[in-house]
C-alpha cells in the first residue's frame, strides 16, 4: 500500500482528500503545519507528499527548502495545494521540485487522484 503525506491546515480539504484516497486504497498520513510535516515525513518516509503553500508555523516553500537540504527527503515526489495560481508561485514551487499542483479554487477530488496516480501509480 502506497503512503501519502498530508500536510495541509484546512480541515475540510484535509477530510475531502483522506476520503477519496483512503477509498482508493493509500494509506494518508496528516500533519496539520510545515513543521510537524518535516517530522512525520521522515518517520513515515512517504511514497508521495500533497503539500500545501500557506500554513501556519512553517510554509509550504520553507517545507520545500527543508527537503531540498535532505538527501533522502528530495527524493520524494511532491504535488503542491495552493490558493493561488499565479505563475510566479507556480515557478517558485517547480525550482523547489514540485511534480505538480492544485489550485484550491478549481479542487476537484477526481484530478488530485488522477495526479497521485500519475506520480505513483497505484
Amino acid at each position: 500500500m502506497k503512503k501519502i503525506l498530508l500536510i495541509e491546515d484546512e480541515k475540510i480539504m484535509v477530510d475531502i482528500l483522506q476520503r477519496k484516497l483512503t477509498k482508493e486504497g493509500y494509506d494518508i498520513s496528516v500533519a496539520n503545519n510545515g513543521k510537524e510535516g518535516l517530522r512525520v515525513m521522515k518517520e513515515i518516509n512517504p511514497d508521495l507528499i500533497l503539500l500545501d503553500i500557506i500554513m501556519p508555523e512553517m510554509s509550504g516553500f520553507e517545507v520545500m527548502e527543508e527537503m531540498r537540504k535532505d538527501s533522502k527527503l528530495n527524493k520524494i515526489p511532491l504535488i503542491v495545494i495552493s490558493n493561488s495560481g499565479q505563475p510566479v508561485e507556480i515557478n517558485r514551487v517547480k525550482k523547489l521540485g514540485a511534480e505538480d499542483w492544485l489550485i484550491k479554487t478549481e479542487f476537484d477530488p477526481q484530478e488530485v487522484l488522477e495526479k497521485v496516480r500519475k506520480q505513483i501509480g497505484n
